[in-house]
């Protein structure tokens, strides 16, 4: 079984910066790509940005230029360093993770319980 831990989350004023944690811990052979995704209230979870065990990033094209995600492989964590925040980036951010599991190597998805983000003044 693997788990993820997020933290970082909190109230900002537009303009702010916040930056969140999310670790891996568990039956963990190998972390395949990590990823944020996030839900606003009344709308659908949208992806937000993800890494690769080899380091390539992508990004939603509403976060490009102000979020930078980065992992630090010994320790099993990603960050998404969260610049120029906007209200409309108020939402519950997500952990996703596609680990292989050393219990039978095959690879799964897990999602951590999130952390909310508010942008207000």
């Amino acid at each position: 079984q693997v788990q993820l831990v997020e933290s970082g989350g909190g109230l900002v004023q537009p303009g702010g910066s916040l930056r969140l944690s999310c670790a891996a811990s568990g039956s963990i052979f190998r972390i395949n790509a990590m990823a944020w995704y996030r839900q606003a209230p009344g709308k659908q979870r949208e992806f937000v940005a993800t890494i690769t065990s080899g380091g390539g990033t992508n990004y939603a094209d509403s976060v490009k230029g102000r979020f930078t995600v980065s992992g630090e492989n010994a320790k099993n964590t990603v960050y998404l360093q969260m610049n120029s925040l906007k209200p409309e980036d108020t939402a519950v951010y997500y952990c996703n993770a596609d680990i292989t599991d050393f219990r039978d190597y095959n690879p799964y998805h897990y999602w951590g319980q999130g952390t909310q983000v508010t942008v207000s003044s």
